[in-house]
């Protein structure tokens, strides 16, 4: 496995199985999405809500990496028409098509399926390659396809050993559904975790890099933010080890349904 690596998806299309977050990115960010893409990363998430689509744009606009090469992923929200914001999101972007398109969050009452309904013409009519959905619940996710029959290719939720549902893992794989990992470092709010210190030393690397690898020993695909350049080449830093079967053991000992949002939506308690 390499930053080049991809994952297949149910669609038979493929995804890197890293990714760069961009949630508060508004720093230069034009700059960060060129340095990203020089350093390998592949993927890039982004939302309209985000306000860093133009700024990404410009970014694989002045990058030599070729389109083509780059997994764009962006999001509508729940109150919108998800048809009409898809096409307004590839116009920030400055792109065609996106790679993948999701719900971002489920409306207050139901699945929102007419939001996946838009989002399926927006698949049909060659405005994303594949859909899927951000912070759903397993009954949520049932509550579409039984309305579509469409499964999702993503469920994109908050991710870490210290937030984590086994259910939720176990019900992704039987429907071959990829989880893509938000704030996989917790918005660096438990990096200073004695377990992650000591598996951090062991393998001569850094907290935050433990966190990355957990996931992708897991064949989930972690989506790390970086406002730094240093730290941009740190998260992608992570494909020369990997983790033993007894310290991925030890970090899913840390579930504590942790969020750094206050709580996992998808998680049923």
């Amino acid at each position: 496995m390499n930053p080049a690596s991809t994952i297949p998806l149910h669609t038979g299309n493929d995804m890197p199985v890293i990714g760069l977050g961009t949630w508060q990115l508004t720093d230069d960010t034009a700059g960060t999405i060129e340095e990203a893409l020089r350093l390998g990363y592949r993927m890039i998430d982004t939302s309209g809500d985000y306000g860093t689509q133009p700024g990404i744009g410009a970014g694989l606009a002045q990058s030599s990496t070729d389109r083509s090469d780059v997994y764009i992923v962006s999001k509508v929200e729940e109150d919108e028409d998800a048809y009409e914001a898809t096409k307004k999101n590839l116009a920030e972007l400055d792109i065609k098509q996106a790679d993948l398109m999701l719900i971002h969050r489920p409306p207050k009452q139901g699945a929102g399926t007419g939001l996946w309904e838009d989002l399926i013409r927006a698949r049909h009519d060659d405005l994303t390659r594949d859909i899927g959905v951000s912070n759903y619940s397993i009954p949520q996710i049932e509550e579409l396809i039984d309305a579509t029959g469409i499964v999702p290719v993503v469920n994109q939720i908050e991710y870490s050993p210290f937030g984590h549902s086994d259910a939720m893992r176990d019900f992704a794989k039987e429907h071959d559904i990829i989880i893509q990992a938000y704030s996989p470092l917790t918005r660096t709010r438990r990096l200073d975790d004695v377990t992650l210190a000591n598996l951090a030393q062991r393998h001569g690397k850094t907290p935050a890099q433990i966190l990355i690898r957990w996931n992708l020993d897991y064949g989930t695909v972690p989506l790390p933010k970086a406002n730094q350049y240093e730290h941009l080449a740190e998260n992608i830093d992570v494909f020369d080890f990997s983790l033993t079967k007894e310290e991925i053991e030890t970090l899913d000992a840390l579930n504590e349904h942790y969020s750094a949002l206050g709580s996992l939506p998808y998680v049923q308690q």
